[in-house]
């Protein structure tokens, strides 16, 4: 079993590019039949807008393709 507070611990690594993505911030779950569907990560450096979630970057939770003992690997292309 995998809490959520352990998946928060793990780099997200983009495999479309390339890019290592950060770390979850957030999650967004369906509560109406229980079901996580996606993650929130931080986006840009936020140093001059503290309390924004702008630049947050939203995956769903189909395109994470595989959840590693270290790192969380999605398909995830910014249009």
């Amino acid at each position: 079993m995998l809490k959520l507070s352990d998946i928060r611990e793990k780099e997200v690594i983009n495999l479309f590019n390339g890019q290592r993505m950060g770390y979850i911030t957030d999650f967004e779950i369906n509560l109406e039949n229980g079901t996580l569907t996606g993650i929130v990560l931080s986006g840009e450096s936020k140093v001059m807008s503290f309390f924004t979630k702008a630049n947050d970057i939203y995956v769903e939770w189909s395109k994470i393709i595989k959840i590693g003992n270290d790192t969380i690997l999605i398909n995830y292309k910014d249009e």
